[in-house]
C-alpha cells in the first residue's frame, strides 16, 4: 500500500512534473498492472482547470493509451488544437479518472488507432491537477478528455462503472487478446478520500508462472500457423485411426469372426470411441482450451493429480507408438525387398535400418515446423484414400486369374457362406483385442489444441466425423471382403471342378472351385484366412495397396511424433514433475518442442532397435485406453459435482454414457490383455499417489474440488437433522490464538486432541480500528488459511473486528461454525500479565470466559509458565508458503502501515502486549516507495547476523516449541476434582491416543475423605475401567481442605492488596462510585465470604507442587467464579494462586453435560 502524500501539488508543479510520470523507460515496466498498482483515482474537476489543462502542451505529447484494440482511444476528429473553451464547459461538475496504464508502456496514441468503442473500463479522464492524488508517488498514465479521448459514456452517463466485455474475462497475457480490468468494488464504492485498496486478481483468473509464460509466448508470438478443423483435426484423426491394420489385418478378422461379428467388432469399437469424441468435445468446449490435448482436457477436469499421472504415460505412450508404426513400415518394405531377393544382411537388422532411417527423416519434417509437418499429412491423406478406392474399385473386377487364390467378385453364397464364425486358434475377444487398436487415435487432433485455430468448434467437428467416415469405411471393408473373397483357396489354378462332386458343398463349388484338398491338408496358402495381403490381391493395381499401408503406417507415425513432445511440453510447463522443466521451453514462432521432439526421437529410436513390439504393442494400446477412460470419466465427475462452471457449449453428451464409456474402457483393457492392463493401473496409480504427495501449487478449478464442495455442503446438511448423541461428541475447539503463528503452543496441544476428531477454529478479534479494512481481513483470512494448512494444522482461521474483546468473543461464540460443525469449547491462553497492564482488560477476559458458559460452551485455559505470544520474536522465513515469496504485496504476512492507527493486537490480552506492528514482526524500509518488506528476525543466513535473543525470549521460544516435539515417557496428571460430564477426563484421554504423547500414562488424582479413600479409589477405578480408558494410578486427595501454608496466604493476599475495594475506610457512596467505575475491585464481604474457596484453591497449588512437578502436563478442573458475585480480580488471582510455578497446565470445565458414557 503506497503510503499517501502530504499534500496536494499545485497544478503547475504538476505541469512540470508531468512527463516524468508519464514518459517512464519502457523497460522498466512490467508488461501489465501489477496488483499492488491504483488503476484510476476520482476527483471533482474545477472549471477553471478544465480550460487551463487543455493549453497544455506536454498534455497530448505524452500521454499513453493501452495498445490492445479494444483499449485504444482515438484522438478527437479536432485533434490536439480543439476549442479549449468548449472542452471547459463540457468539463463542469463531471468527475475526472486518472487511470494507469494497464498494458505496454510508451506506446503512445496515434491519431488513426483503433476506435473506442469498446473501451468501458471508464468514461471520463484526469489530467495534471490529480496526479499527485491520495495514492500519492504513482506513476499514473492519464487521458485527458479534450485531447486524445473521448468521454467513454456508459448508457450515457458519466461514471467509472463499466459495461460487460469479453476482455474483463481474460486471463492474464491471454493469447487472444488484451486483459481489461474492471473497477473494483472498492474503487466503485469507496469515499473519495480514501484510499483505494489494493487489487490482484478475481478468485480463479491467478495463472501459475508456467501459464503465464505460455500466455505471454502466445500473445507475442506473431505469425503463427493455426489450423482449421479439417487440416488441424480431421485429417490427422483419419490417417491415425485409418492404421496399417485396414489393409492387412481386416481381411483376416472377417475371415475369423465372419461378416456379422467383424461388424459387431468395428460397432463395439465404434462406440467406445464414439462416446470418447463425445466426452472429449464436451470438456474441450467447456472454456478456452490450451496446448497439450489429452493432458489438459484431463488435468483441467480431474485435477493435477489425474492430469499428472495420464500426461506422462499418454506421451510415452505416443513416443513408442511412434516406433510401433516405424516398425510396422519397415516390415512391409522387407517383405517387399525379400520378393525381390534384395535383403541387406537379414530380416530382423534389415528392419532396425530401415526404422532407423525413417524415424531420422520423419523428425526431420517435424523439425521443420507445424506447417510442413501438416502438408505431409494432407500428402498421405490423398495416397491413402487413393489406396482405399483402388480396392473397392478392384472388388467389382474379378479376374479368371485370381479366382484359384478365392477372389470370385460378390457373391451372395459367398456372403451367406462368411456371415458366421470360423475361429480358427481365436476366440471373439482375441480377435476384438487385435483390432481395437485401429480404432484408436481419436485425440490425434487434441493432441496439438494449442496449434488450433479454434479448439472449441475444431474437436467436436473434426474428431466425431472422423470417427464417423473411418467407421464406415471399416464396416465397407468387411462386408467387402466377406461378399466377394473366399476363407481358403489353394491358389492352384487346376483346382477346378472337372465333375459333379457330391460332398463339396462350399461356395467356391458352386462357382467352378474345389478347395477341399488344401483344406483338409491344411495348407491354402490364400483366402481370407491364410493372406494378409487379400487386399492388394483384390485390388486394381497392387502396389497402390502398397502405398497405402506406407501412409497409414507413416502417417500415424508422424502424428504420434508430434503430439507426444505436445502433451509433453504442456505436462512440464506446469511444473507437475519438477525435474522435467527443461523441457518446457519453446521455440520459433509456433513454440515448438525441440527438446522433446529430441526426447521422442530417442524413446523411439531405442524400441525401434529392440524391434520386439509384440510385447509393448498392447501396453500402449492400454496407456491409450486408461486416457480415454479418464476422459470419459472427467465429464461423469464434472457433471455429477454440478458446479457451475461446467457449462460445455457441445450438449451432445449425457453423464451417465460417459461413466458407461469410462468402463467400457476399462474393461476392454483387460479383454486386449489383462496383465498390460493391471501394469498400466499400478503405474497410473504410483504416479498418482507422488503427484498427489508432491502437492503441486496450481489451481485449476478442477471438479475434484467442486465435487468435494458439493458432498460437504451435503453431508453438512445431513449432519444438521441429525441429533447430537454422547458417543459421537467431539470436542470442538474455537481457540483465541490471535495470528496463528503469535502462539504456537496453544494452536500445537489443541491441534493434537483435535486432529482428526473434532473442529478447531483459529479466532483473532482485531480491535480498535477506527475504520475497519474488511478486504485486508479477507486477505489475512485467505494468507493465514494457507499457513495452516502449510503447517498440516487442520484448522479454520477466523478474523473478526469488534469494538472489544469481549464483543468479538461473543460474536464468535454465536457465529463461528457452520450447522452440527459448531465449536462446543472456548480454548484460552492464561493472561500472564494481568498484573501488568489495564485492570479493565482482566474484566474483558474473564468476561470471556462468563459468556462461554452462558453460551454452553466448555472452557478451557492453557498455561505455561514463560508466556504463549513469540510474536515480537518470531522469523518470518518460515511463516511464507513458497507462492507466496514470488508474488509482491503477497510476501507481507501483516501488510499494516503503521503510520496509521496504532491498533492494538486483539487475539486476545495475553502475555507481552502484542500491536499490529510486530505481530508477527514485520520492519519497513524507508526508501522502498513505501512497500512494507517483510524481514525475518530469526533468520539464520550468512548475510545478515542472527539477531540475539534475551534469556526469557531463548525460554518463551524453546516453551512454544514443547508440544511439537515427541513426549516420551512421563505423566498426564488430571485432578479431576469436580465432575463438569467428563470433558477433563475426554482431553487427555485423546491426547494419549496421539503418537507424540502415546508414551505417557494418565494418572488420576480426586478428591475425598481421609476415612474413606480405598472407597474412593475402587469407585474411580470402576467408573474408569466402565469408560473404557486406561490409568497408571488413581490417587485420593484426603487433604485437600486442609489450610495452606501462611506465607502462601500471606503471598495471596499481598498479590490481591493493590485491587481490593476497601469499602470499610471510605464513605458508602464513594466505594459504590469506585466500584462502578472498577467493577474488578474486590470487596472485603466478598473476599470474606469466598475465603474458603480462596484457601482452596491456594492449598491445591501446594498439592500440585507435591504430586505434580514432573508431570508432563498437568489437566484440572477449572474452578467456577459465580457471575456477579465473584469479582474479576479475585477470579483471575484465584487462577493465578492454582497454577503458578507449574508445568504446562490445562484449566478445564466442561458445560456439565455428559460427554461419556458406558453404554453401547
Amino acid at each position: 500500500m503506497s503510503a499517501p502524500s502530504s499534500a496536494p501539488s499545485a497544478p503547475t508543479e504538476s505541469a512540470a512534473t508531468e512527463n516524468d510520470f508519464l514518459s517512464p523507460d519502457p523497460g522498466l515496466r512490467p508488461p501489465g498492472p501489477t496488483p499492488s498498482q491504483s488503476r484510476f483515482q476520482v476527483d471533482l474537476v474545477a472549471e477553471a482547470a478544465g480550460a487551463t489543462e487543455d493549453k497544455s502542451p506536454s498534455s497530448d505529447a505524452s500521454t499513453t493509451v493501452p495498445p490492445s484494440d479494444k483499449a485504444t482511444p482515438t484522438a478527437p476528429p479536432d485533434g490536439p488544437g480543439a476549442d479549449p473553451g468548449a472542452g471547459g464547459d463540457e468539463a463542469k461538475g463531471r468527475f475526472r479518472v486518472n487511470f494507469a496504464d494497464p498494458s505496454e508502456a510508451g506506446s503512445a496514441a496515434s491519431p488513426d488507432g483503433a476506435q473506442a468503442e469498446g473501451l468501458q473500463n471508464g468514461d471520463t479522464v484526469m489530467s495534471e491537477t490529480s496526479l499527485h492524488s491520495s495514492t500519492g508517488g504513482q506513476h499514473h498514465y492519464h487521458y485527458d478528455t479534450h485531447t486524445n479521448t473521448y468521454y467513454l459514456r456508459t448508457f450515457g452517463h458519466n461514471t467509472i462503472d463499466a459495461v460487460p466485455n469479453i476482455d474483463f474475462y481474460r486471463q492474464t497475457a491471454a493469447p487472444l487478446g488484451e486483459k481489461l480490468i474492471r473497477p473494483t468494488l472498492s474503487e466503485l464504492h469507496d469515499e473519495l478520500d480514501k484510499e483505494p485498496f489494493e487489487d490482484g486478481f478475481a478468485n480463479g483468473d491467478e495463472l501459475t508462472p508456467a501459464e503465464e509464460a505460455a500466455a505471454k509466448e502466445a500473445a507475442e508470438s506473431k505469425g503463427v500457423v493455426k489450423f482449421g478443423w479439417v487440416k488441424g483435426v480431421l485429417v490427422r484423426c483419419m490417417l491415425n485411426i485409418w492404421g496399417v491394420m485396414l489393409f492387412i489385418r481386416m481381411s483376416w478378422i472377417v475371415g475369423q469372426a465372419g461378416i456379422a461379428l467383424s461388424c459387431l467388432i468395428v460397432g463395439m469399437a465404434t462406440v467406445v470411441t464414439t462416446i470418447t469424441g463425445l466426452s472429449t468435445s464436451a470438456i474441450a468446449t467447456n472454456g478456452f482450451v490450451r496446448g497439450g490435448g489429452a493432458y489438459y482436457l484431463i488435468s483441467r477436469s480431474l485435477g493435477p493429480e489425474f492430469g499428472g499421472s495420464i500426461g506422462l504415460i499418454f506421451a510415452f505412450a505416443n513416443a513408442v507408438a511412434v516406433a510401433m508404426y516405424v516398425v510396422g513400415f519397415a516390415e512391409t518394405v522387407v517383405e517387399l525387398l525379400a520378393g525381390v531377393d534384395a535383403i541387406m544382411t537379414d530380416e530382423i537388422n534389415d528392419i532396425r535400418i530401415i526404422g532407423t532411417i525413417t524415424v531420422i527423416l520423419l523428425l526431420g519434417i517435424s523439425l521443420a515446423g507445424m506447417e510442413w509437418e501438416a502438408k505431409a499429412q494432407i500428402f498421405l491423406l490423398i495416397v491413402l484414400i487413393t489406396a482405399i478406392c483402388n480396392y473397392f474399385i478392384g472388388s467389382f473386377i474379378p479376374l479368371e486369374s485370381k479366382k484359384s487364390m478365392g477372389f470370385f467378385g460378390y457373391d451372395g453364397s459367398i456372403m451367406w457362406e462368411n456371415m458366421g464364425p470360423d475361429f480358427r486358434g481365436e476366440t471373439f475377444f482375441s480377435v476384438f483385442a487385435i483390432f481395437f487398436p485401429a480404432a484408436t487415435g481419436i485425440l490425434a487432433g487434441a493432441n496439438i489444441s494449442g496449434d488450433l485455430a479454434d479448439p472449441q468448434l475444431a474437436i467436436p467437428r473434426g474428431t466425431l466425423l472422423a470417427i464417423l467416415i473411418t467407421g464406415i469405411v471399416y464396416l465397407g471393408v468387411a462386408v467387402s471382403t466377406g461378399s466377394c473373397i473366399v476363407r481358403d483357396a489353394s491358389g492352384v489354378l487346376n483346382d477346378t471342378i472337372t465333375q459333379a462332386v457330391g460332398n463339396c458343398s462350399d461356395a467356391a463349388c458352386g462357382l467352378g472351385f474345389d478347395f477341399s484338398s488344401c483344406k483338409s491338408a491344411n495348407d491354402c496358402n490364400y483366402g481370407l484366412h491364410n493372406d494378409f495381403q487379400v487386399m492388394s490381391l483384390v485390388s486394381g493395381f497392387g502396389p497402390i495397396i502398397s502405398a497405402g499401408i506406407f501412409s497409414a503406417t507413416l502417417s500415424s507415425a508422424l502424428a504420434s511424433l508430434v503430439s507426444a513432445p505436445k502433451v509433453f511440453q504442456a505436462l512440464c510447463k506446469d511444473n507437475i514433475y519438477p525435474g522435467l522443466s527443461m523441457f518446457a521451453k519453446g521455440y520459433g514462432k509456433n513454440n515448438e518442442p525441440l527438446k522433446g521432439y529430441i526426447l521422442t526421437f530417442v524413446i523411439a529410436l531405442a524400441f525401434i532397435l529392440i524391434a520386439e513390439l509384440n510385447i509393448i504393442a498392447p501396453i500402449i494400446s492400454n496407456f491409450f485406453l486408461a486416457s480415454y477412460a479418464l476422459i470419459n470419466f472427467s465429464v461423469f465427475h464434472a457433471s455429477l459435482a454440478n458446479s457451475p462452471g461446467w457449462r460445455p457449449s457441445f450438449k451432445y453428451y449425457n453423464m451417465w454414457i460417459s461413466l458407461a464409456g469410462a468402463i467400457l474402457c476399462c474393461v476392454v483393457m483387460f479383454v486386449i490383455n489383462w496383465w498390460a492392463a493391471l501394469l498400466t493401473n499400478v503405474i497410473v496409480l504410483g504416479l498418482f499417489i507422488y503427484v498427489s504427495y508432491k502437492k503441486p501449487d496450481v489451481n485449476w478449478g478442477s471438479s475434484t474440488q467442486a465435487l468435494t464442495y458439493h458432498q460437504a455442503l451435503t453431508h453438512t446438511l445431513h449432519l444438521s437433522g441429525v441429533e447430537d448423541h454422547i458417543k459421537n461428541f467431539r470436542p470442538q475447539c474455537l481457540v483465541m490464538t490471535g495470528y496463528p503463528n503469535s502462539r504456537p503452543a496453544i494452536i500445537d496441544l489443541v491441534h493434537t486432541f483435535t486432529k482428526n476428531v473434532g473442529l478447531m477454529i483459529c479466532g483473532h478479534i482485531r480491535t480498535g480500528y477506527r475504520r475497519p479494512n474488511f478486504k485486508e481481513l479477507a486477505t489475512d483470512q485467505a494468507r493465514y488459511q494457507r499457513w495452516l494448512l502449510k503447517n498440516e494444522c487442520k484448522a479454520f482461521y477466523t478474523p473478526v473486528f469488534a469494538e472489544d474483546m469481549r464483543q468479538g468473543t461473543q460474536y464468535l461464540l454465536q457465529a463461528a461454525g457452520l450447522g452440527r460443525l459448531k465449536p462446543n469449547t472456548l480454548v484460552l491462553g492464561f493472561k500472564n500479565d494481568w498484573r501488568d497492564g489495564d485492570m479493565m482488560n482482566v474484566e474483558t477476559y474473564i468476561s470471556m470466559i462468563h459468556d462461554a458458559f452462558d453460551s454452553q460452551f466448555g472452557a478451557v485455559i492453557l498455561r505455561l509458565k514463560e508466556g504463549l505470544d513469540v510474536s515480537h520474536i518470531q522469523g518470518q522465513d518460515e511463516l511464507l508458503s513458497s507462492q507466496e515469496k514470488s508474488s509482491g504485496m503477497k510476501d507481507v504476512i501483516v501488510s499494516i502501515d503503521t503510520s496509521k492507527d496504532s491498533d492494538a493486537d486483539s487475539s486476545k490480552p495475553s502475555s507481552k502486549a502484542t500491536s499490529l506492528q510486530n505481530s508477527p514482526a514485520t520492519q519497513k524500509d524507508d526508501d522502498d516507495d513505501g512497500k512494507a518488506t517483510t524481514q525475518p528476525l530469526l533468520k539464520k543466513d550468512k548475510k545478515s547476523p542472527t539477531v540475539p535473543l534475551n534469556v526469557s525470549d531463548q525460554r518463551l521460544l524453546e516453551a512454544s516449541q514443547q508440544f511439537q516435539k515427541k513426549q516420551g515417557k512421563g505423566t498426564v496428571d488430571v485432578w479431576w476434582l469436580f465432575d463438569d460430564g467428563g470433558l477433563t477426563l475426554l482431553i487427555p484421554y485423546l491426547l494419549t491416543n496421539k503418537k507424540r504423547w502415546k508414551d505417557c500414562k494418565i494418572r488420576v488424582f480426586i478428591g475425598g475423605k481421609i476415612n474413606r479413600i480405598d472407597h474412593d479409589r475402587r469407585a474411580m477405578a470402576t467408573l474408569l475401567s466402565k469408560f473404557r480408558i486406561d490409568f497408571s494410578d488413581i490417587t485420593v486427595l484426603g487433604d485437600i481442605n486442609t489450610k495452606p501454608k501462611k506465607e502462601h496466604v500471606s503471598a495471596f493476599e499481598e498479590m490481591i492488596e493493590p485491587y481490593r475495594l476497601k469499602e470499610d475506610d471510605m464513605e458508602q457512596e464513594a466505594a459504590e462510585r469506585l466500584k462502578d467505575s472498577e467493577p474488578w475491585r474486590i470487596t472485603d464481604n466478598e473476599l470474606e465470604l469466598y475465603r474458603a474457596k480462596t484457601n482452596r484453591q491456594i492449598r491445591l497449588n501446594e498439592l500440585l507442587k507435591e504430586h505434580s512437578s514432573t508431570a508432563n502436563l498437568i489437566v484440572m478442573s477449572l474452578p467456577l467464579a459465580r457471575k456477579g458475585a465473584v469479582s474479576s480480580a479475585l477470579y483471575m488471582a484465584w487462577l493465578e494462586g492454582l497454577s503458578k510455578d507449574l508445568p504446562p497446565m490445562l484449566l478445564v470445565r466442561g458445560n456439565h453435560q455428559s460427554v461419556l458414557t458406558f453404554y453401547s
